[in-house]
């Protein structure tokens, strides 16, 4: 360390070597000197760490998806209860259904440049929080990918209780701008986040309808880089909630129940649709199996 020389002091020059620094702040410290005191520059410099002093900076910042927080899946519990989800019964045909689902999703998204979808029945009961939770699931089984899987059924939240998480989640909150991201979502493996919501909200279209709500959650597609976004919403012809939130969609799955839904329901559906957002497909559930294969 070069000396430091003070220079036009009334009483005295000082010389200070790195020694000499450490023991004038030590000092310093036990009473006022009247020679620093009339020295701005001098007291400015004794205010700062030494010189030679490395402060330690991390080499990287954590992205906001890394510091989401994390609860694991009890998978213990989803085996006893025989959970249908497709992480838990990888060979029965069904879960190969929704890795072909998955597999044909992906390649629209990426070739028109998409990534928010929502899902959504023609109406109640034909299975559409089973579809978006399987889904989800089998998305984030993609290595290095992230997936974001959101409760917007306000009108039946199901998301939490299909994945058995006992966890809160205040998703008007959210969307209003008065949560923050990280305290809401929630991150059960690397590849998978979660946005929950526990209890019905009368307001459920109106608080779709607020403009924080498309910019909270185009913020959330920003800082977390998510491949994919997965909304679960409420029935389409039972209320207006989807299409209070078709804006902030690249398009809509519908899935559709073998023992209840029509084709007059999925015309309807369409032609809602249309002009607005794609229809990117319809799912079939529960579908009757073939005796010839």
């Amino acid at each position: 360390m070069k000396d430091f020389v003070t220079t036009g002091l009334e009483d005295a020059d000082i010389a200070m070597t790195q020694q000499g620094f450490k023991k004038f702040r030590r000092r310093r410290g036990k009473r006022q000197d009247p020679v620093i005191e009339n020295a701005p520059e001098l007291r400015e410099y004794l205010d700062t760490e030494p010189p030679t002093r490395i402060e330690h900076v991390p080499a990287r910042l954590p992205e906001p998806w890394e510091i989401l927080r994390r609860v694991p899946i009890d998978v213990r519990q989803h085996q006893l209860n025989r959970s249908p989800l497709v992480n838990f019964f990888r060979e029965d045909p069904a879960a190969k259904a929704f890795d072909l689902l998955r597999t044909r999703l992906l390649h629209t998204l990426k070739a028109k440049g998409w990534k928010r979808v929502a899902i959504a029945a023609p109406t109640a009961g034909s299975g559409a929080t089973f579809t978006a939770v399987n889904l989800a699931l089998s998305l984030a089984r993609v290595p290095h990918s992230r997936t974001i899987l959101m409760d917007l059924n306000h009108r039946h939240p199901g998301v939490a209780e299909a994945l058995k998480l006992n966890q809160p989640g205040d998703m008007p909150g959210f969307l209003a701008g008065d949560l923050a991201m990280e305290d809401h979502l929630i991150r059960p493996t690397d590849t998978l986040a979660l946005g929950l919501t526990r209890a019905p909200d009368r307001n459920a279209a109106e608080i779709l309808h607020d403009s924080h709500c498309a910019a909270t959650l185009e913020d959330m597609i920003d800082r977390t880089a998510a491949d994919v976004v997965i909304y679960d919403l409420p029935p389409v012809l039972e209320y207006d909630d989807l299409t209070a939130f078709l804006p902030q969609v690249d398009g809509v799955l519908l899935v559709s129940d073998s023992t209840q839904t029509t084709a007059a329901h999925l015309a309807a559906c369409e032609k809602m649709l249309a002009g607005h957002t794609e229809l990117l497909g319809v799912v079939l559930n529960r579908a009757r199996s073939s005796k010839n294969g």
